[in-house]
């Protein structure tokens, strides 16, 4: 079963850093297929911690081959950034892939996300501020800047000059910034071109040849379910696909070489920036849970909005996503919770809605109905056997697995590599 995908459901900040983390030594290449710097990956081998914001978590696996897809932005700098500080750690990146096709972030573009995100005010989206966005709308509106252009400073210095009429009569005249000028982006994007041209290629043909082989292919989305730019909570999402979707899209692969799709949930539920939010506690409980589980941007630093269960979210992505298997992580955050309610539906209005309301209005309005499971108070950190978890943890994740769609295959005891529980084989039984 060589090709899976793992994808998150929520609003990001699942985990999903460690399931593939967990594949680490049955893989022969992670592809990140979607976003960009906009979010991040943490991983614990032994007594290090990374965080890895742009890089695929794969590059952390001794053979594992990483790859950046088509469908990522990149900004460069931070791209090197990473690269140094784990070549500074130890850590061989000499096999990063990057799609020739994959968009570049240009500095103007940086700059549009900021000063758009502060001009809307309350409205705002609650961009990282990285240009991730405008990027984006470049590549759609055809004017963006790929991997590939760096090599040709005639079409680089085209392509700038085009995007530029455009971006800087919005800075200037909208928004009362300077403007950029050609040879300005062009100096910043020309160093560039010599240390990346031997890891930029026809990343889509060479997944397809390795997957052809019979190879372990993981694809490792940015983002989540509830982010992505069609079936998320629009408008605030993120501007790619973080769906199964984006997966054949964004690394150019067919979807008949996709065999498994994984979710990955977290024991309760997250989010980092604007939009609703319907099990979310605002309150000492909610600390609680932020504070036992360091619900903070691997990123940004923000602090995570936090809540419960929503199994109307769990359902939604099971479905929109087709999961084969599902990770649980940090079940051993829920520790000492007399109780844990879990929401099995909303109430918009006097409604019941055992399903994703359609619009967003009701799904702005939707108050969770919840039902209660007895907690535990055993410390559960590190556990790796399904039978050695206290019985009410493995009713939890039993209930949860039943309300979710899907089987859960692994479960998060801990933030460690080893930290985990193996139910079934994520390469397939």
């Amino acid at each position: 079963m060589p090709g899976v995908a793992i994808i998150g459901t929520q609003w990001g900040d699942e985990g999903k850093g460690k399931a593939t983390d967990l594949l680490g030594n049955r893989i022969d290449y992670v592809v990140k297929f979607n976003g960009g710097n906009n979010a991040g990956h943490t991983v614990v081998i032994g007594d290090e911690k990374y965080a890895l914001h742009l890089l695929p978590s794969g590059i952390l696996s001794p053979g594992v081959t990483p790859v950046i897809g088509n469908g990522v932005v990149v900004d460069l700098n931070v791209l090197f950034e990473e690269l140094e500080h784990l070549e500074a750690r130890g850590i061989d990146v000499s096999k990063l892939r990057i799609s020739g096709n994959a968009h570049i972030i240009p500095e103007y573009n940086r700059a549009l996300d900021q000063v758009t995100e502060r001009f809307l005010g309350k409205r705002r989206i609650g961009t990282t501020g990285r240009g991730i966005g405008p990027t984006y709308s470049d590549k759609m509106s055809r004017v963006g800047i790929r991997m590939q252009d760096l090599f040709d400073e005639g079409i680089l210095r085209q392509k700038i000059e085009g995007a530029l009429v455009q971006k800087n009569e919005l800075l200037v005249k909208a928004y009362n910034r300077r403007a950029f000028t050609v040879d300005e982006i062009a100096d910043s994007l020309l160093p560039f071109a010599d240390r990346v041209r031997d890891m930029v290629g026809d990343t889509a043909l060479e997944l397809h040849q390795a997957l052809e082989a019979g190879k372990n292919v993981v694809f490792e989305a940015g983002q989540a379910t509830m982010l992505d730019i069609d079936h998320g909570t629009y408008p605030y999402v993120t501007s790619s696909s973080a769906t199964a979707g984006g997966v054949a899209t964004g690394s150019g692969i067919s979807t008949r070489q996709i065999d498994r799709l994984v979710g990955i949930q977290k024991a309760y539920i997250t989010r980092v920036g604007s939009g609703p939010f319907p099990t979310e506690l605002d309150d000492e409980v909610g600390e609680k849970l932020r504070q036992r589980g360091g619900e903070f941007g691997t990123t940004t630093g923000r602090p995570r909005r936090t809540g419960w269960f929503d199994s109307v979210i769990a359902r939604y992505a099971s479905r929109i996503n087709g999961f084969t298997d599902i990770v649980m992580t940090k079940l051993d955050v829920l520790s000492t919770f007399e109780t844990i309610p879990v929401c099995v539906a909303y109430d918009v209005e006097g409604q019941r809605f055992d399903e994703m309301p359609m619009s967003q209005t009701d799904f702005h309005h939707a108050k969770p109905i919840y039902e209660e499971f007895p907690g535990w108070e055993e410390d559960i950190s590190g556990i790796q056997n399904f039978e050695d978890l206290p019985k009410n943890a493995q009713d939890y994740v039993l209930a949860i697995e039943e309300l979710s769609g899907a089987r859960i295959s692994a479960i998060g005891t801990g933030p460690a590599r080893d930290h985990i529980i193996e139910r079934h084989n994520l390469l397939g039984d």
